[in-house]
């Protein structure tokens, strides 16, 4: 069985979006065992990954205003890794 391109491309959207979507359940999960907000490194790592893979298929829709939207904020969750690479680990 041979899946289409644009089948293949809607996988890849909806994996773009699960992996966005997952980081809010892990920062809710870090900031309760916590006991306050907080945002582990990992919601930004999953920021990324969702973010890359949200632009792919934005830019193969040609999808002018998501493509936009979604170069600002992968290039601001690259600037928050980058920010956490230089301090401290907390843990």
């Amino acid at each position: 069985m041979s899946l289409s391109p644009q089948t293949l491309w809607i996988g890849a959207g909806l994996i773009g979006q699960v992996l966005f979507g997952a980081r809010f359940l892990v920062q809710w999960l870090y900031s309760e065992a916590r006991g306050q907000s907080l945002i582990p490194p990992s919601f930004w790592y999953l920021s990324v990954a969702g973010g890359v893979i949200l632009l792919s298929y934005a830019i193969h829709q040609r999808e002018a205003v998501f493509i936009i939207g979604e170069a600002v904020t992968l290039a601001i969750f690259l600037r928050n890794l980058i920010m956490l690479r230089k301090q401290p680990d907390p843990d």
